[in-house]
């Protein structure tokens, strides 16, 4: 078996100072290596595929160079785990190297898990949610730098960052607005989580700006599922004065929506608009016509958790100033269901 190459032995095939190779590959700012020397080390280290000793360097500088991304069901969603994929591009970019762990909901596997992260040393903790939940912050967790994606925990002194899902609702109305509709059904979701009550929040403020009166019954609550938005769907357009168009949870509540119309011999978009919530893309874009729908934006919170996270472990802790709550913008993205209303 061959030996482990050494940072000795890059200097040495390198011509260059055991300094000169720490800089080079660690790109260190204000060191005086010239771009030629750089690269000619950095070519030298891939060549004798040399890798650093992380567990010298954070005996060094304090750090282990590696972050803990805990979640509950994340790595089993399809969308979802973009959430992963950003987190992974943004400890990349950084030189960390990502812990990937999945509870699966069990809170015995959760504190098992969350013990042998901190038992590895790592720097900080991502803790993820499937979607956006209120949580309580585990009490392993308090003695390390954490961020919270896809949660928040009001009253804890957490940074969280989480889709603003009242003003993605609003712009997902906006748009039915925008074309002309003004009887608009909400296919909504019936558990009280955040999103519920804040999509709801979005779709009132929308039609208030828009001057049409806000109608209890145009908003039917189901289960977030496509047979969930089948029978809200199904209620809706057999109501006498039926919606032109309808604004859905989610994605599945759509297709359920796409189906009810069917069964009621409706065309989308020509006699119905629809417009839906995540873009779930196995779904969004594969429906006919392909939905409408708003963007949730996994990947950028991914991001901006590893790269929050990176501050809060570089800096001592600080006040209550310190800690961060984010929304981030749900986009629209455009497809072809939704047209101007037929009556």
């Amino acid at each position: 078996m061959s030996s482990r190459v050494g940072i000795r032995q890059v200097a040495k095939a390198a011509g260059v100072s055991v300094t000169t190779v720490s800089h080079a590959l660690n790109d260190v700012g204000g060191a005086r290596v010239s771009e030629e020397t750089k690269q000619r080390v950095q070519a030298v280290a891939r060549e004798m595929n040399y890798a650093p000793n992380r567990l010298a360097s954070g005996l060094r500088n304090q750090r282990s160079g590696t972050i803990g991304f805990i979640s509950d069901e994340i790595s089993t969603t399809p969308f979802a785990g973009r959430m992963i994929l950003g987190a992974q591009d943004a400890a990349k970019k950084k030189g960390l190297l990502l812990l990937l762990l999945n509870t699966a909901g069990d809170a015995e596997v959760e504190e098992a898990e969350i013990r042998a992260l901190l038992q590895h040393q790592v720097d900080g903790i991502v803790y993820a949610t499937m979607y956006h939940r209120e949580v309580d912050v585990p009490e392993l967790l308090s003695g390390i730098p954490t961020v919270l994606a896809d949660a928040s925990a009001p009253g804890a002194r957490v940074s969280s960052v989480v889709p603003d899902e009242e003003r993605g609702a609003r712009s997902a109305v906006s748009e039915l607005l925008a074309a002309g509709h003004r009887r608009i059904g909400f296919v909504t979701n019936q558990d009280n989580i955040p999103a519920t009550r804040q999509r709801l929040a979005g779709y009132k403020t929308a039609v208030r700006e828009y001057g049409v009166a806000y109608e209890p019954a145009l908003v039917v609550a189901h289960q977030s599922t496509a047979a969930g938005g089948f029978k809200a769907a199904t209620h809706l357009l057999s109501l006498d004065d039926r919606p032109t168009a309808l604004f859905c949870f989610n994605d599945q509540m759509a297709m359920g929506a796409y189906q009810a119309a069917a069964a009621a011999g409706l065309s989308i978009p020509a006699e119905l608009s629809v417009i839906g919530f995540d873009n779930l893309e196995i779904i969004a874009g594969n429906l006919l016509p392909a939905l409408t729908t708003m963007q949730l934006p996994h990947y950028e919170m991914g991001v901006w958790a590893i790269e929050q996270l990176d501050q809060e472990i570089a800096r001592p802790a600080g006040p209550d100033d310190s800690v961060k709550r984010v929304l981030l913008d749900c986009p629209l993205v455009s497809r072809d269901s939704v047209a101007p209303p037929s009556r």
